[in-house]
């Protein structure tokens, strides 16, 4: 008889009900509606020459008319259950936007962003990102729910875009889902997890850092490539690597780096990490192999990104992964805008320093620890 299999066993603890608070963040925060202060403007800004295609998307308009817009926006910040809505306000205060949290399953510990409202005060701008950053960190880190869902119209093209550049997964078209203004609307169905969170919200982090933009506001590095989360280098085919993937990656760098330690005297750093605390500074990258992890590579990003760890599992070697995952790391920086990579690795790992020589890497200094003495060294780039 074939052996049931079930998930993980989880905190069955139903999330707490979402609830206006402000969310405050560099470019924006998010704050409770106010109907007699934001109406006027948020009408104003809404109902332009492309208002049409503004809404063609939204359960509801464009309005008739500024009374009518105004009735639906006291509607909608009276909401205290689901969905509860939260204006995207600039830095003056002034309300250039909303979304909402709905569909709201606490038991699961499940809520969906939807509604969301981007009048082109708000469209291209650093602050259209950090909206769904900071109602991301406050689903997740606040009030603790597993699963994150971004849905939309499958005709939605932009729509569509802007959930893979935050970091979403498709997971497919839900068929003659509903009727949205008389028109039969399939759906496309999208969603974050708590356990994808820590590597997600690096990826946010990066991009609104003030360093990502020139003098005149460009991005330097898109989001969407901070949040790549699947790459393919020769053979080896890398992901992004989730909370739920620490145990394996602690049991694949204990499998490659244990026997260095007959050489080095002391514990390996890699096989002593704390790979769930990493995600939350360093890009963690996982290939696959069936029992088992067969490959994994850890950096730091940055200017001149740092590669903490790269690691085979011995039953993959003289498969040329290490090679593969070398070279991704190296494309990867490149990416990221770096001009020049950087590893360490302890100095009694001769053969190791000499694989990476063959490699382009250039010895640079010595750093002496209090138990061991590392090597570091570096490539340039381009």
């Amino acid at each position: 008889m074939t052996a049931l299999k079930f998930g993980p066993v989880v905190d069955t603890t139903p999330a707490p009900r979402p609830a206006h608070r402000v969310i405050e963040g560099r470019y924006c925060r998010l704050r409770p509606l106010d109907p007699a202060r934001d109406s006027d403007g948020l009408y104003a800004l809404s109902h332009g020459p492309e208002k049409d295609a503004q809404w063609a998307y939204l359960s509801v308009g464009p309005f008739a008319g500024k009374a009518e817009f105004t009735a639906f926006v006291a509607k909608i910040a009276a909401g205290t259950t689901d969905p509860v809505y939260w204006a995207i306000a600039d830095r003056d205060d002034r309300a250039i936007g909303w979304l909402s949290l709905m569909r709201i399953d606490l038991g699961n510990r499940v809520v969906e962003v939807g509604s969301i409202l981007y009048t082109p005060a708000l469209q291209r701008t650093p602050a259209a990102t950090e909206a769904q950053f900071l109602m991301a960190t406050h689903v997740f880190e606040t009030l603790g729910y597993r699963r994150y869902e971004w849905k939309c119209n499958d005709f939605n093209a932009p729509s569509m875009r802007a959930a893979e550049r935050f970091g979403f997964t498709y997971e497919g078209r839900f068929r003659q889902h509903v009727i949205a203004k008389g028109r039969n609307r399939d759906t496309a169905w999208y969603a974050m997890l708590d356990i994808e969170w820590p590597q997600r919200k690096l990826a946010f982090e990066r991009w609104l850092d003030p360093a990502n933009f020139d003098a005149e506001g460009r991005q330097k590095v898109a989001l969407g490539v901070f949040n790549q989360l699947t790459a393919t280098e020769g053979s080896l085919v890398l992901r992004r690597a989730t909370l739920a993937d620490v145990p394996a990656i602690q049991a694949l760098k204990t499998a490659a780096y244990l026997p260095n330690e007959t050489i080095i005297g002391v514990a390996s750093m890699p096989r002593m990490a704390d790979y769930a605390a990493l995600m939350a500074s360093h890009e963690i990258w996982v290939a696959d192999g069936g029992d088992h992890l067969a490959a994994c590579a850890v950096f730091e990003p940055g200017p001149e990104p740092v590669i903490y760890s790269l690691a085979v599992h011995p039953k993959a070697q003289g498969k040329r992964y290490g090679d593969a995952i070398l070279a991704f790391c190296e494309k990867r920086a490149l990416a990221l805008g770096a001009k020049a990579v950087t590893l360490y690795t302890h100095v009694k790992l001769t053969e190791r320093i000499a694989w990476y020589a063959r490699r382009g890497f250039e010895p640079t200094h010595v750093e002496q620890m209090p138990d061991r003495a590392a090597q570091h060294m570096k490539k340039t780039l381009g």
